[in-house]
C-alpha cells in the first residue's frame, strides 16, 4: 500500500485542474501539514537534533549529544552566501526555550540563549586536522602568485613529513585487497584451529571419564611440566600385576599343606569371638529301668528274684563293656561276661503277688 500512496488520490467530481491546479490547493491545505502552520512567518517545523552535550538554564539539568526535538527553523542571515539558521525548541524536561543558530565561519553551532555548552573542543591544529580555510586566504591564492608558491612549499613539507604514514596505510589497505583469498586462509586456519580443540576436548574428556572426575581442565602449560616432573608419586599395581601376582603366589605354595585345619581353627574362633557355644550332644534313648528291663543269667534262672540288677547297674555295665583298660602294648583287654538274657520284670504287677 506504501508504493500506492502517491498515486491512488481520490478527486472529487467538482475538482477542475485548470481552477484549482492541485489537490492541496483544492482542500486549501499544505503538503508539510501541521509542519507548516508557521510559514507564512517564514518558520518551518523541523526534526533538530542536539549537536553537542550541553546544560539547560531553566531546568539545570544535563542534555546529550544526539537528543531530537520539533524546533522552529528560520532564516535570519548570510555568510557570504550560505544562509544563517536559527532553530528555537522547548526543553523535554522544563518550560525553558533553547535557540541555537548556525556558525558557517567556524562549520560548527553557536548556543543563542537558554542553555550553556559542555566544552569539549580541542585545538584543530595541536590535533593537526584539516583546517578550514577562510575567505581572505582564498583570495589571496588565487591573487598573489608569491603567496601560493610559498603555501605550495609548505604542502610538500607536509606531503614528506606525511609519507611513511602515507605508504604504510596504503600497504594495509592492499594487503585487503583480495577478499577471496583472505576468507579462505582464514577459514583454513579457523578449520585446523577447530581440529586441535576438538581433539583436546576428547582427550580431556577420556582423562576425566577415567579418573571419574567433574572438573573443567585447563590448558597445559610449561611451568606446571616443569612441576610435575619434580613430584613423584607411587604407582598402583594393574589389575593384570594383582591376578598374576596371585597366580605366583598359588603356584609357589605347597599342594600339602593341612589347608582344612586353618579352616576350622578360623572357624573356632569366630564363634567364640560371637559367644556362640556348640549344642549339646542328643540325649540317650529310655533307659532299661524306664522300660522295666533286668539281666538275668542263665545258669541261676530260678532265683531270677533275688539276682536282680537295677537299670542303673545294667547302663554301667553296658558303658564299661565296649572299653577295658590299656595294657602295656597299647591294646584294649577283653574281659570274660557270663551269657545273660534280658527278661521282663513282672514283680510290681498284681498278677504275680495273687499266686
Amino acid at each position: 500500500m506504501g508504493e500506492r500512496k502517491g498515486t491512488n488520490k481520490y478527486y472529487p467530481p467538482d475538482f477542475d485542474p485548470a481552477k484549482h491546479g492541485s489537490l492541496n490547493r483544492y482542500r486549501n491545505s499544505h503538503p508539510l501539514r501541521e509542519r507548516a502552520r508557521k510559514l507564512s512567518q517564514g518558520i518551518l517545523i523541523i526534526r533538530f537534533e542536539m549537536p553537542y552535550n550541553i546544560w539547560c538554564d531553566g531546568c539545570k539539568n544535563h542534555i546529550g549529544m544526539g537528543v531530537r526535538y520539533n524546533a522552529e527553523k528560520k532564516k535570519v542571515g548570510n555568510y557570504y552566501t550560505t544562509p544563517i539558521y536559527r532553530f528555537r525548541m522547548k526543553c523535554h524536561l522544563c518550560v525553558n526555550y533553547i535557540e541555537m543558530q548556525t556558525d558557517p565561519a567556524s562549520c560548527d553551532y553557536v548556543i543563542v540563549s537558554g542553555a550553556q555548552r559542555k566544552e569539549e573542543r580541542w585545538d584543530m591544529a595541536e590535533n593537526e586536522q584539516v583546517l578550514t580555510t577562510e575567505h581572505e586566504e582564498k583570495q589571496k591564492l588565487e591573487t598573489d602568485s608569491m603567496y601560493r608558491l610559498e603555501h605550495g612549499v609548505k604542502d610538500k613539507e607536509k606531503l614528506q613529513k606525511a609519507a611513511p604514514s602515507l605508504s604504510e596505510l596504503q600497504e594495509a589497505q592492499s594487503a585487503w585487497r583480495d577478499d577471496f583469498a583472505l576468507n579462505s586462509l582464514l577459514r583454513n586456519k579457523f578449520r585446523e584451529e577447530k581440529k586441535q580443540i576438538r581433539e583436546e576436548e576428547e582427550r580431556d574428556q577420556a582423562l576425566l571419564k577415567k579418573t571419574s572426575l567433574d572438573l573443567k581442565l585447563l590448558p597445559e602449560v610449561e611451568e606446571d611440566k616443569k612441576l610435575a616432573a619434580l613430584l613423584k608419586y607411587r604407582s598402583l599395581e594393574s589389575y593384570d600385576k594383582k591376578q598374576q601376582k596371585k597366580r605366583s603366589e598359588i603356584s609357589s605354595r605347597s599342594w600339602f599343606s593341612p589347608a582344612g585345619d586353618g579352616k576350622l581353627q578360623t572357624t573356632a574362633n569366630s564363634m567364640k569371638k560371637l559367644m556362640i557355644r556348640p549344642k549339646p550332644p542328643p540325649s540317650p534313648t529310655a533307659s532299661a529301668m524306664n522300660l522295666g528291663v533286668v539281666r538275668r543269667t542263665s545258669k541261676d534262672g530260678s532265683q531270677s528274684d533275688s539276682k536282680r540288677q537295677t537299670a542303673e547297674e545294667v547302663a554301667a555295665n553296658h558303658s564299661n563293656e565296649g572299653q577295658g583298660p590299656p595294657g602295656d602294648d597299647g591294646a584294649q583287654t577283653v574281659t570274660s561276661t557270663t551269657p545273660s538274657a534280658l527278661v521282663a520284670d513282672y514283680s510290681d504287677s498284681s498278677s504275680e503277688g495273687e499266686a
